[in-house]
C-alpha cells in the first residue's frame, strides 16, 4: 500500500525530524499525508502539531485587543486532530509520531515549537488566499517561512489539468 523507505542519497540533508503543523482544513490534511509519505521514505520521526487560536477581543483604540482564553471545546477538536493525525501516521508506518496541541496565536507558537524543538523539515498547508485577502488577513505559511531557520514546505492542492 505505501511505497517502501528509500536510502537518502550521499549529498542530500538527512530529514531525521519532521514536524508537520495542522488545523483540520483540506490543505492541513493534504500537508499531513505530505509530511507522512516524506518521514516514511527518509524514516524520521514525526512530530504533529496544531494551534487552538486565540480569539481578539477588540476593546478600544488605546488597546487594539485583548487575548482571551481558548474555549475548551476548541481546544478538545485541535487535540482530537492531532490525535488522528497521529495514529494515520502510525498506521502508515512511521512508528515514531508524536502530537502536541498549543493554545496561542497560531504564527507564534509555530515558531515558538520550531524554536524549542529543532526540526529538519517544517510542512504547513497554503490557505490559497486571494492576494487581497492575504493583504488583510495575512498567511500563516508566509509569516512562519519568514521567521524559522529550518527548511519549510508548503502543501498546495494540485493544479487541475483544466487550468
Amino acid at each position: 500500500m505505501y511505497p517502501e523507505p528509500v536510502r537518502v542519497p550521499m549529498g542530500l540533508p538527512p530529514f531525521a525530524r519532521i514536524t508537520v503543523a495542522i488545523d483540520g482544513s483540506k490543505m492541513g490534511e493534504l500537508a499531513l499525508d505530505l509530511a507522512i509519505d516524506l518521514a516514511r521514505r527518509y524514516q524520521s520521526d514525526l512530530a504533529v502539531i496544531a494551534v487552538a487560536p486565540l480569539q481578539q477581543v477588540f476593546v478600544s483604540s488605546a488597546e487594539p485587543w485583548v487575548p482571551t482564553e481558548v474555549p475548551e471545546a476548541e481546544t478538545n477538536y485541535y487535540r482530537g486532530i492531532i490525535d488522528k493525525a497521529v495514529k494515520k501516521a502510525q498506521t502508515a508506518g512511521v512508528a515514531n509520531s508524536t502530537g502536541t496541541c498549543m493554545e496561542g496565536v497560531v504564527v507564534d507558537e509555530i515558531i515558538a515549537h520550531v524554536e524549542k524543538h529543532p526540526t529538519d523539515l517544517l510542512v504547513l498547508g497554503s490557505r490559497g488566499l486571494s492576494t487581497a485577502k492575504r493583504l488583510l488577513l495575512g498567511s500563516v505559511s508566509d509569516a512562519v517561512s519568514h521567521h524559522v531557520t529550518c527548511p519549510v514546505l508548503i502543501a498546495r492542492a494540485p493544479v487541475s489539468a483544466g487550468g
